[in-house]
């Protein structure tokens, strides 16, 4: 087992001043599982009683895990414990909100009394918990939020506890995050692309743009990867790794996906009459759509309408696919490659599954986390970690794409090793449709007066 160092992040400690309460403490007493409803009741009542204090929310990262290794009774205890600890330490009453989830009022706490009793909470998260004889490790997430401030609501407020959780977890297992300025400037600029995207939609305002990928064996670019991005007034250009796992969140990544996909179909169809010569387009597509019932079909429609051969169009899955509804991902995945569509594996071991897990899947193209291409220049481990993944995949019959190219000394590097597919600045830059078309099929000799057009338009 792994033990886990905690680290606070205290991102704005106002005060509120004053005791914690004034007033007669609550019985401590962890009492019976309380419901979703019950606790944004009881939200409700500190935000209309004009009072100040903090909620605490307490997430448990690891459960599912826990639950499958040690039983149902066992994490029931466990959730029980963790439920005694806290009231231990906060002295006021804390209620199971949602699975593993656990909700308190700390009324009349500032902010930084609130944050030094999160951090107390969290120092047991570093040691094993105890159930009968056995022993675990638990991992957690806290986030805070004061009030009144800047949620007028309890599903404001829930919100904003949920974006601190979100926060400390970015930073590894055992944080606690309060809720501060930062933070709800980064939700008002969520919630203000989460409502302009029906509207880029409707009013067709999604700019579109393609990453050519060379083939470093023809010599050739033979490839390209949809991408797409939005000018927001007020905010300027937002690109798809923003406002998709937005979209997603705000369930409108139906929309936007069937949207592209219909763009790339169409694409295709275009390069196909004018007999340009390519392998495939690309599109990334987000996981939440492997479980919609329609997808397939959705799928079949775009293939058919726009009279696509098989190999022609590529869908892109993120690693973390793998994560969750695995048996349906899987099945899904299957009936596609039945279809004729190329499957990439994207952010290939980006930390989700293991290597071992490509095995299970039909993808026949693994893409390099472009990560790996930035550690390539500035930790020479990394070289033989990036050589040993190529290997790997072409002894399972793999292609590989390392995306994110962007210097000379990776282009060596990654020749030498035969990565077959390369992606980045280096070779080109997004480029508009009617571009696309006058690089795929050329050599870099070639393309090299376009590209460096295209180049000198991002410098201005």
């Amino acid at each position: 087992m792994l033990w886990f160092q905690k680290k606070s992040e205290n991102i704005d400690t106002t005060s509120a001043n004053g005791p914690i309460s004034s007033s007669p403490s609550p019985e401590p007493s962890a009492g019976p599982s309380s419901s979703r409803q019950f606790c944004l009741n009881l939200i409700q009542e500190s935000l209309s009683s004009g009072r100040k204090g903090v909620v605490l929310k307490l997430y448990i990262e690891n459960f599912k895990q826990l639950n499958e290794i040690f039983g149902y009774d066992y994490c029931e205890q466990l959730l029980s414990n963790i439920m005694n600890h806290m009231v231990t330490i906060i002295r006021m009453p804390v209620h199971r909100y949602i699975g593993v989830e656990f909700i308190s009022i700390l009324e009349g706490c500032s902010q930084g009394q609130a944050m030094a009793l999160a951090e107390e909470i969290l120092e047991q998260f570093d040691r094993v918990w105890k159930v009968g004889n056995t022993d675990c490790l638990c991992s957690a997430q806290i986030g805070l939020c004061f009030y009144p401030g800047y949620a007028p609501t309890p599903r404001e407020m829930l919100k904003c506890l949920d974006a601190a959780i979100n926060k400390a977890s970015e930073t590894g297992p055992n944080h606690v995050v309060c809720y501060d300025s930062n933070l709800h400037t980064l939700a008002i600029r969520k919630q203000t692309i989460a409502r302009y995207l029906q509207t880029a939609l409707e009013n067709q305002e999604i700019e579109v743009r393609y990453r050519p990928t060379y083939h470093t064996e023809s010599g050739r670019f033979t490839r390209a990867e949809y991408y797409m991005r939005i000018f927001i007034k007020g905010i300027g250009m937002v690109g798809a790794n923003e406002f998709l796992p937005i979209a997603e969140d705000s369930g409108q990544i139906r929309a936007v996906e069937y949207f592209a996909l219909h763009q790339v179909g169409r694409c295709i169809a275009g390069l196909m009459a004018e007999h340009q010569e390519f392998e495939s387009i690309s599109l990334p597509v987000s996981p939440v759509l492997l479980l919609q019932d329609d997808f397939i079909e959705e799928v079949r429609r775009v293939l058919e309408r726009y009279h696509i051969p098989k190999g022609k169009l590529t869908l892109e899955f993120e690693e973390s696919a793998l994560t969750s509804a695995s048996l349906v991902m899987n099945m899904t995945m299957q009936e596609l490659r039945e279809m004729g569509v190329e499957l990439v594996l994207n952010n290939f071991v980006s930390g989700y599954s293991s290597i071992t897990s490509v095995l299970d899947l039909p993808v026949s193209t693994l893409k390099l986390e472009r990560s790996f291409m930035c550690q390539m220049d500035t930790n020479p481990k990394s070289i033989y970690i990036v050589e040993g993944l190529i290997h790997i995949a072409k002894n399972l019959a793999l292609a590989v794409i390392a995306e994110g190219v962007e210097t000379q000394e990776q282009v060596d590097a990654l020749t030498q090793f035969s990565c077959p597919y390369q992606q980045g600045f280096y070779f080109s830059p997004t480029v508009t449709e009617d571009v696309l078309y006058q690089i795929l099929g050329k050599t870099l000799a070639e393309s090299r007066q376009i590209i460096a057009r295209e180049k000198e338009k991002l410098r201005h």
